[in-house]
């Protein structure tokens, strides 16, 4: 939906199986993460810190340096999206940084949509995306949007770009350009170019031999991408992909653990 494409950078309706109860991982992201579960409300927690796990009908994620644990029964659905920067202040009033490191609920940061994990709930699958989509578009506020350069380095640093690169991009000192992008994500733009890197790896890894993976994100070897995946993720790539993808026998040559 074009109203809502600076604010909202994908939006997934799911319904899986995943064959009896587990733990899944959410990983650190570039993006705000939105869950609007459907059935069972979504039993999420940050990994180390039992105080933070709860049930929710929705949970509301900003940037973090960690993975979450989502505890499951072996089927969920819902809904999920991911914001950018610019979507916190305009579907929720406030900068991203509000959020950095929370786990909240709708009703925390947007009281106005407060009904819409029970509306979602009535709705059958095929219009649950729709239903958000609408009243997301609905909700949208009009907010002063991140200062464009601001944007443009969160763009860069997302994409690997040095921090020094993108500070001398945007004509500012990298300690301005550190306190601008904390103030408006929670994270230093350091933080900002690692998330973006891991998450680059992630979409590869599984489909390429790690050492490969590692030299096209930007990591020194594979050593040092594993040692990243540990310190996000809390685990190496080659658990990670046993665990969310057990019938997955072989991710190439290269692709032991460091």
């Amino acid at each position: 939906m074009r109203a809502l494409a600076p604010y909202v950078a994908s939006v997934v309706a799911y319904d899986v199986d995943l064959g009896g109860p587990g733990v899944h991982r959410g990983l650190p992201s570039t993006t705000l993460t939105v869950v609007l579960p459907v059935g069972a409300p979504l039993d999420v927690g940050w990994r180390g810190r039992p105080d933070s796990r709860t049930a929710r009908w929705s949970t509301v994620s900003g940037l973090h340096a960690g993975p979450a644990e989502i505890h499951h029964s072996g089927h969920q659905a819902g809904v999920q999206l991911a914001l950018t920067t610019a979507g916190a202040r305009a579907l929720f009033g406030v900068p991203a940084a509000a959020l950095a490191g929370e786990l909240l609920e709708l009703d925390d940061v947007a009281p106005w949509l407060r009904d819409l994990p029970e509306r979602l709930s009535g709705t059958p699958a095929a219009g649950r995306v729709p239903l958000v989509q609408r009243t997301l578009v609905g909700a949208l506020q009009e907010v002063p949007p991140p200062r464009a350069e601001v944007g443009r380095a969160l763009a860069r640093l997302t994409r690997g770009t040095s921090v020094q690169a993108v500070a001398d991009e945007v004509g500012y000192s990298r300690r301005h350009l550190s306190s601008l992008v904390r103030a408006e994500c929670g994270v230093g733009p350091k933080h900002v170019q690692r998330i973006g890197r891991f998450q680059a790896s992630r979409r590869l890894v599984g489909r390429a031999p790690l050492a490969e993976v590692a030299h096209r994100c930007g990591y020194a070897d594979q050593a040092h991408l594993t040692r990243e995946w540990v310190a996000l993720a809390g685990c190496p790539p080659t658990t990670w992909l046993r665990e969310e993808f057990p019938f997955l026998q072989d991710v190439g040559p290269g692709s032991g653990e460091e």
